[in-house]
């Protein structure tokens, strides 16, 4: 079966020179990423508990953690021109990469559905249409530029990108404007403060699983500069801009939700715009990185599987967006400790990687342990900044299990 598809998007191989692009590529296609209307909500309630002074502390601790995690990622992918779930397989072995392949893969599948639902929900009550009709629509939509795959992401969020940006510093302008100027934004002492420790928490678990599958888009890049300029900008600036965008707005009317924000400055057609080309250029990179997961799992190339998880997430999106959010957050919690055994592994065994073949069959036992441990911590255990937690945890299993088991990557 796996002979009818033409592998185009190398999903179950290393990618070839021919088609490695430059730095515009595959910055559009990494900012339109973290360019997300959740994360602008998530900045909402950031600049309501925050005082100017938190906010800028914990916007800036958090996309730096978030830059560097990803970048380390963005290197590895560009050096060795390979997906998220095929560098699993050296570090979790062939069989045992199912493991990280069938959690992202569910999880990404599931926010692809939620994304549809955020939109279409809001958009038909605005207009009172049809929202089962627009969900299908919507969806359709967004898994057409999923399934072009590389080429159709670059190309959608080399639009998007420009006209996110500006739509969003006019409410930021607007905002500011509204209140006397940016001094005046935050409030001295918020009525419900927020410590820094939850506010680290909301910056980085806001795109640190999303950031995990950063190898599926840096791998296409030409240097290793390329790859890791592309992300940083994309995580620490690019990221932030969104947090900075719900932030003002939030501060300033109380209400976090960059939708109702917008509208509520009178902006109609930007806030839908903004809505819909954020939700779009993160919804198709999450399902082209599901079917990255599917590929390595079926041994079948990604293009049909994107269809098939565009098709599942769009038929369950008003499902998933109305009872399985918080359930889709708690598997978000495991695949951080994913990233950072992928990023171990590499450096501990790097010669391996040289080799064609990839890896051995059977599952490698530091790395399963390490997934385990990291994401129970990072999902029972509240103190601190629980993603944070998760990492720190799964390092040390890992590592201490690697040397005492006498781990050796074939």
């Amino acid at each position: 079966m796996e002979n009818k598809f033409k592998d185009t998007e190398h999903s179950l191989s290393k990618v070839s020179v021919s088609e490695l692009k430059g730095f515009f590529s595959i910055l559009v296609i990494m900012v339109g990423f973290t360019f997300f209307s959740p994360s602008m909500s998530a900045g909402g309630n950031l600049g309501i508990g925050l005082d100017m002074q938190g906010f800028i502390m914990a916007l800036l601790l958090g996309s730096a953690f978030l830059g560097i995690y990803t970048a380390v990622l963005a290197y590895i992918g560009q050096q060795t021109g390979l997906t998220l779930d095929l560098l699993a397989r050296y570090s979790f072995g062939v069989k045992g990469s199912y493991l990280p392949s069938v959690l992202i893969s569910f999880t990404q599948i599931g926010w692809f559905g939620v994304g549809v639902a955020m939109f279409s929900i809001s958009v038909s009550q605005l207009f009172n249409v049809n929202t089962i009709l627009l969900t299908i629509i919507t969806g359709a939509l967004m898994t057409l530029t999923a399934y072009r795959g590389i080429k159709g992401l670059a190309t959608l969020s080399a639009i998007a990108v420009p006209l996110i940006f500006v739509l969003g510093m006019y409410s930021v302008n607007y905002g500011i404007s509204s209140v006397g100027g940016f001094a005046n934004v935050f409030a001295t002492a918020p009525e419900q403060p927020m410590s820094m420790a939850v506010a680290l928490a909301i910056v980085i678990g806001s795109f640190i699983s999303g950031g995990t599958s950063t190898p599926n888009f840096t791998r296409f890049s030409k240097t290793k500069n390329i790859a890791i300029w592309g992300t940083v900008i994309a995580f620490f600036i690019g990221n932030s801009l969104m947090f900075v965008f719900g932030a003002v707005g939030g501060a300033v009317t109380g209400n976090p939700d960059i939708f109702d924000i917008l509208i509520a400055q009178g902006l109609m057609i930007p806030a839908i715009l903004v809505l819909g080309l954020n939700i779009w250029t993160t919804n198709d990179n999450a399902l082209y990185t599901a079917g990255m997961g599917l590929a390595n799992i079926t041994k079948i190339p990604n293009k049909p599987l994107v269809l098939v998880g565009g098709g599942v997430g769009t038929v369950l999106a008003i499902w998933l967006y109305n009872n399985f959010v918080s359930y889709l957050a708690f598997l978000s919690g495991m695949i951080p400790p994913v990233g950072i055994v992928v990023i171990l592994h590499y450096f501990m065994f790097k010669d391996s990687y040289k080799e064609d073949s990839l890896a051995q069959k059977t599952v490698k036992i530091p790395a399963v342990l390490a997934v385990a441990g990291g994401s129970t911590v990072g999902i029972f255990v509240k103190w601190g900044v629980p993603p944070v937690n998760a990492l720190v945890v799964a390092a040390i299993i890992y590592v201490a299990c690697a040397m005492s088991m006498k781990e050796v990557a074939k």
